[in-house]
């Protein structure tokens, strides 16, 4: 048996779930963690939001940040003891109007846009293609709606076999109040997290070195993820009872 972490971008799974990751490893599992829009753009004629994020993460263009990203997401799964897979979806930031403009002015928080109405069937395609009958699937809640967060949960939710939830990091500082909804009759399950595995998500999260600015600001990523860690007693892992359906944060408005 494997367990097979969803991440939307490179860098969620390991922002999310690493001490989880870490400690799954050491008993001896099997963990994989499968990046979905980690793809290079075609071409370099990029919104200016892209351009705009490109330069939050100090890159020069949309072939060296995949680069760059895949490259700390290796060495995070890698820190933590897991296998590291890319698919080639684009990143929200690169998928644009047929006009070159970017489908979101942002993508955190934005209603899904038409366009992207068949990534979800599509994602679920291609994990179809990979995974195992006795693999435990792990996605993301998708708090604070991001729009690749939530189209992942809803191609995970299209496999139509049993699933994991773990809250999305650090989104869920912001937007705890959403939990609620998005967890909504769901059962859940704390994995606290040892010593060794909190050093060692922190040691993952700090590999991400072009991500840290924009998603820290000013905070201290490694106090982050221990204050994180300690308030809630670990990794909270949600599942849906067999029959239940589903519903919250994958219910997401489109525009």
């Amino acid at each position: 048996m494997r367990w097979i972490f969803l991440s939307p971008h490179p860098d969620d799974a390991a922002l999310c779930a690493g001490g989880l990751i870490f400690d799954l490893v050491r008993s001896g599992a099997a963990v994989e963690i499968w990046t979905v829009f980690a793809g290079v753009p075609p071409t370099e004629d990029l919104s200016s939001f892209a351009r705009h994020m490109h330069s939050k993460w100090r890159t020069a263009s949309a072939r060296e940040t995949i680069e760059v990203r895949r490259r700390e997401d290796s060495k995070a799964a890698e820190l933590l003891g897991a296998r590291a897979s890319h698919f080639n979806f684009l990143d929200a930031i690169y998928r644009n109007n047929q006009d070159g403009t970017a489908l979101y002015a942002d993508p955190v928080g934005a209603a899904l846009d038409l366009l992207d109405a068949m990534l979800p069937a599509q994602i679920c395609d291609v994990l179809v293609e990979g995974l195992r009958r006795d693999d435990r699937v792990v996605t993301l809640l998708g708090i604070g709606n991001h729009v690749d967060h939530v189209l992942v949960r809803r191609a995970a939710e299209l496999l139509r076999r049993p699933l994991l939830y773990v809250a999305d990091f650090p989104y869920i500082l912001k937007h705890s109040e959403s939990v609620v909804s998005g967890v909504a009759g769901m059962t859940s399950t704390l994995r606290p997290v040892s010593e060794a595995g909190v050093t060692a998500w922190i040691e993952a999260v700090c590999a991400y070195r072009s991500q840290l600015e924009a998603i820290f600001d000013r905070l201290d990523p490694g106090a982050s993820v221990r204050d994180y860690c300690a308030r809630y007693g670990g990794v909270r892992l949600w599942a849906r009872p067999p029959g239940g359906t589903t519903g919250g944060l994958d219910s997401a408005p489109e525009a």
